[in-house]
Formats: C-alpha cells, structure tokens, sequence
C-alpha cells in the first residue's frame, strides 16, 4: 500500500515539475523580452508582410518551372526554419516568388531573404588583406600598362600570387567562431593524399625573372594562375569590399575579384566547378581523426549529390597539393566568399569536413549558410508591403468558441454518464488545457511558432481524443467492478488494460500527425502539429494525473465505498458476479429500484437461464 501510494505522489510530482518547468522557460523569455504569455498568430488570423523576389538572370535568359520550384522549396525552409511558423511560399507569373510572413518580418528573416543569391564554390587563385578598405590614391596604372603599388614600385605578378603575404591569413571570417587562416576541409575516411599532381600545376616562376608572361596563355584548369590577367590584376589591387555589388551575380565560366563576407579579405577566384545544389546535407558535429577519435572541436559535415561528388573529387585531386593560398576551395554566397578553407585530402565520396576553431554557434550557423544557402538562381527583393489577415480576430473567436462548446459537451456527458467520477475528467480536461497552452506560448517565443485557425482547429480535435481516453479507462475500470473485484483492485487492472488501449489509439494518431506534417506544408502543417503535441499530451495527463487521482479517490469512503452519485456504484453497474460458480440473486420484487432494474438488465445468459430455472421450479 505504501509502494502505492508512493508512485502516486511520484506520477503528480513529475506533473507539477514539467507544468513548472515550461511556465518558467516561458517567463524568462518574457522577462528577456523575447517571449510573450500570449501565443503569436499566423497570417490567416493576423496579417502581415508580403515579399515580392525577382529572379536575377542573364539578360534574355528565362527562369525554367524545376529552377522555381527548387528556389521555392529552399526559401520556404529559410523563412520558415523551424517548419510551424506558417509563412507561405508560392510563384506568380512563372517567373517570380511571393513571400508571405506573418507580422513585421525581423532583420534576420530579411537578411535570409536577400541573401537568396546562388551559392558557388571556386578555386582560390590569390589572396590579400583588404586593408582599411579605402582605395589607396597613389595605386594607380601608367600610360605603359605597367601595374605600380602605393610607392611607385612596380608590381611583378609572381609577387601577387605569392603566398599568404605578410602572414596575414587567408580566409575571411565570414563565419562567427572561426579564425583567419584556421579552416580546413578534410575528407571524412579518406587520408591526405601524398601524389603529386600534375594537373593545375603551373609554376609561380622566379620573382627575379625579367620574362614577361604569355598574353595569349589559355587557361588548363581553374586554379591555373593564366587566369590573371593585367587588367585582373589591377582590378584587384584597386578593388575596395565596399564595392562589392550583391545585385549582379558573378560570371560563373571566367575569375572575378571579391571580398570575403566581413569585408577583411579580398580574393582572386577562379571560375565555378561546383554548385551549392549540389549540397545534399549539412550538419554539425565533433571533428575527430582519422582513426576515429574524437578531439573535442566543432566541425561543419557536407554531403554532395552524385554532381557534386564527381566535381568536388576533380577540384581536391588538383588543390590539395598546391601551394598556399591555391589549396583553398571558396565558398561564395551573395557574391562574398563565406568561407574558404584549405583541402588537405582527396575527397572521393562526396563527404567533406569542415574544421577551424568553429563554436558550435558558429559551426551551427555555417551549416545553415550551406544547408539553406544553394539556391539555383538568384533574386532580388522587388517590392514589400503589408497585407491584411484573411480571417481576423472574429474568426478566431468563432473557432474558440466552437471549441468551448465542445468542451461543455464533453463535461455535461462525462458528469451525466459518471457522475463525480466525470469530475476526474473536467479536471484532466482543465489541466490538459493549460499543458498545452504553455507547450504553445514556449514554442512561440522560442521557435517562432504562430498559431493558425488550422491550428486551433487541431487544438479542438484534441478535445475528442483525450475524452476519449477517459472514457476508456473508466469502462475499464466499470467492467473490473462487474466480476466483482473491490474498486482498488479494479482501478489497477482496469488501468493495466485501458494503457494498451490508450497507447495503441494515441500512437495511430501520433503517426498521421507526424505523415501529414511531414508531406504538407502551410496551414495543413499547423493542423498536424498541433494534433501531434495534443496527443502527446494526453498520454502524459493520462499518466500522471488521471490514473493517481482515481487511485487515491479508490481509497476515499465515498467512491471506494460505492456511492450512488460515485459512478463507481457495483449494484448499479449490475456487479452480479461473486466469486467461482457464485452469483447474487437478482431482486425479485415485483417494484424494483433502478439500481436492481440494472442489474436485472446486465444479467449474463447464464445468469438469466438460472434465474429461470429457479422461477420453473417454484
């Protein structure tokens, strides 16, 4: 019996401790002033800001519906991370995408829109601090084409393309938590490769050499120095990061001069040998060696698809046993590098690793860039306005109040068909109610859930499947009570029973919740979800509230003694059975009460045929 009861205060102490937990999560992120006791709603119910993107295409070049399509999924997964806050992505005119966010859209959903620019990956030709970013007046070309520094000296291209000058890294900081120079990108099960490699190989020369390089020299691969040119050449070392223009796409076939994403380093790249769609996962997690052990650092993990595997293997048979900086491999989004690590192993099977002294914010953040990043195509914001709710505020209402008086509904039976028993029910009803409105209002202030009339529909849904489960355990019980078990005893097998049926019916649910989420998008989204976190719910209520309450009210005089307005009354329930081969006898009376009436009723076949028998023989 102390066992018992013991569990029972176990089961309403973990109640009260997650009931607890979320309403105090919840109340720092209200004292954070990121949060809100009140859930935020979605489009339909709230309104909010519409984005019209324009894609960025070569002159006469036409968006194809795949291209849309893809760019649509992607931006769908930027606006909307965490798959529940209810924006919507669609196409208008073949051409354009529409961007519906609910309310005012923050600087970090912006950002992710405008930076919908195409991610490439390049060769790194050459690299240089970017200085104060001010273009230096005595940097200037003579008559004669002859490329001159800041001291009137000229400038030989060998020194250009020497390595890492001044000892000042060579890649940007794009990412927070990595330092200049300190990223690397290993293969995740492949060694360093010791082979020389012919290909790309072309010698710096001596820096002493008064031979003029080759005008008409064609370029053999896209880390061969060829591509710089004179006129690259002082593009470069005129070129200031605030030139940068984000609006034009790069020239994919041929070397541009950019700047990394913090305007600290400014690059020479060749052209693009692989496509950031070309990026099927990416993750984070802890960098280990190649035998397998852990060392402890933060490490961004890429998959490429079958395209990506055979361009990216090219690229690390050829840099990997180049020179500084023309073993690094750019990452370039909106037109800045991001990241430009260096190869120190052929990769062959299209998973690469990515380390360099990363937090796991940082690390986290990278993998978004690469993960969401890959658009086929680029856009540009064409116009932003704000748009009104579709349904508004007295649709709301009209769907809450429908769910009030679903839940009037559901007490008025529960109270008709089990009397203070149905109490149980009104109170799991009332605790389930403010479970879920907590497990709501954390999501919104931290997830950026928003709540839709979908949603709320869901939320009514759930009204059905946890009366549902009252009901179950309480004919459960009812029938243990028939064969003529004490209510204790009927309350534990009862339940024993009841659970497997609870959990098979609750789990069913669970599992369309989880498919329909998984295969819709929107607002069918909202209604899977919160049909999937209701569910959940229920079978948390019925465990650790439902089930210890009726075992402690067994225990009570008044249910355990079976009161008529119990619920639990065995002569009401016709409780005829008592013990092997052992049946009371039915009231015989002409005037019967109600109770013996029922239990007349509830009489077995068996139990009628002797009853009849006893009637013949007297």
């Amino acid at each position: 019996m102390g066992k018992k009861r013991a569990r029972v205060g176990r089961a309403l102490i973990w109640l009260f401790v997650i009931g607890a937990l979320l309403a105090g999560v919840n109340q720092y992120s209200v004292h954070q002033g990121q949060g809100s006791w009140a859930p935020q709603l979605a489009l339909d119910l709230e309104g909010g800001t519409q984005i019209m993107l324009a894609p960025l295409t070569e002159e006469g070049a036409q968006v194809s519906t795949e291209q849309l399509n893809q760019a649509v999924g992607i931006i769908r997964q930027r606006v909307n991370a965490s798959g529940i806050s209810e924006a919507e992505v669609t196409t208008q005119g073949g051409q354009n995408i529409v961007v519906s966010i609910p309310g005012v859209p923050d600087d970090a959903t912006r950002e992710r829109l405008q930076a919908s620019a195409q991610m490439e990956f390049r060769p790194v030709l050459t690299v240089q601090p970017a200085g104060d970013g001010q273009q230096s007046p005595e940097t200037e070309l003579p008559d004669d084409g002859e490329l001159l520094d800041e001291d009137g000296n000229p400038i030989d291209l060998e020194e250009l393309l020497s390595e890492d000058p001044e000892g000042e890294g060579t890649e940007g900081e794009g990412t927070e938590g990595e330092e200049p120079g300190s990223a690397v990108m290993n293969a995740t099960d492949t060694e360093p490769s010791d082979e020389p490699t012919d290909e790309g190989e072309t010698p710096t020369g001596d820096p002493e050499s008064t031979e003029e390089p080759a005008e008409e020299q064609e370029p053999t691969d896209g880390s061969d120095t060829a591509w710089i040119t004179e006129e690259l050449a002082e593009e470069f070392m005129a070129f200031t990061c605030d030139q940068v223009d984000r609006s034009v796409p790069l020239p994919s076939d041929r070397a541009v001069v950019t700047c990394s994403t913090d305007g600290t380093m400014k690059y020479i790249l060749g052209p693009v040998e692989v496509w950031g769609a070309d990026i099927s996962n990416a993750d984070v997690g802890q960098a280990s060696t190649p035998q397998g052990v852990p060392t402890g650092e933060w490490a961004v993990n890429l998959e490429f698809n079958s395209n990506g595997t055979a361009g990216f293997r090219g690229v690390t048979e050829r840099i990997t046993n180049l020179e500084e900086p023309r073993n690094q491999f750019a990452v370039v989004l909106d037109n800045t590098v991001l990241i430009a690590p260096a190869s120190n192993a052929v990769i062959t099977n299209g998973q690469a690793q990515i380390t360099g002294n990363f937090s796991q914010e940082g690390a986290q953040t990278l993998a978004d860039q690469l993960k969401f990043g890959a658009l086929p195509i680029g856009f540009q914001v064409q116009s932003e306005e704000t748009i009104s709710p579709r349904l508004g505020e007295s649709q709301l209402q009209a769907g809450l109040i429908a769910g009030l008086i679903g839940l009037l509904l559901v007490v008025v039976y529960s109270l008709f068909q089990y009397r203070a028993l149905g109490l149980v029910t009104v109170l799991s009803l009332l605790i389930a109610a403010a479970l879920t409105y907590l497990v709501i209002t954390f999501l919104s202030s931290t997830q950026g859930y928003r709540l839709s009339l979908a949603g709320v529909t869901g939320l009514m849904v759930a009204i059905g499947i946890t009366a549902d489960s009252f009901i179950v355990y309480f004919e459960r019980i009812r029938d243990e009570l028939r064969d003529g078990k004490t209510l204790i005893n009927a309350v534990d097998s009862g339940w024993k029973r009841a659970l497997r049926t609870i959990v098979a019916s609750d789990v069913i649910s669970l599992l369309a919740a989880v498919v329909l989420y998984m295969l819709a998008v929107g607002n069918v989204q909202g209604f899977a979800f919160t049909l999937g976190v209701t569910t959940v719910i229920d079978l948390v209520i019925v465990a650790l509230f439902t089930h210890p309450v009726v075992q402690l009210l067994a225990r009570t005089k008044f249910f355990g003694g079976g009161h008529p307005l119990s619920g639990l009354d065995p002569h009401a329930l016709g409780a005829v059975y008592r013990g092997r081969a052992k049946f009371r006898q039915p009231v015989e009376s002409g005037k019967q009460s109600r109770s013996g009436k029922e239990a007349v009723r509830r009489q077995t076949i068996a139990e009628r045929k002797l009853a009849a028998t006893k009637e013949r023989d007297s």
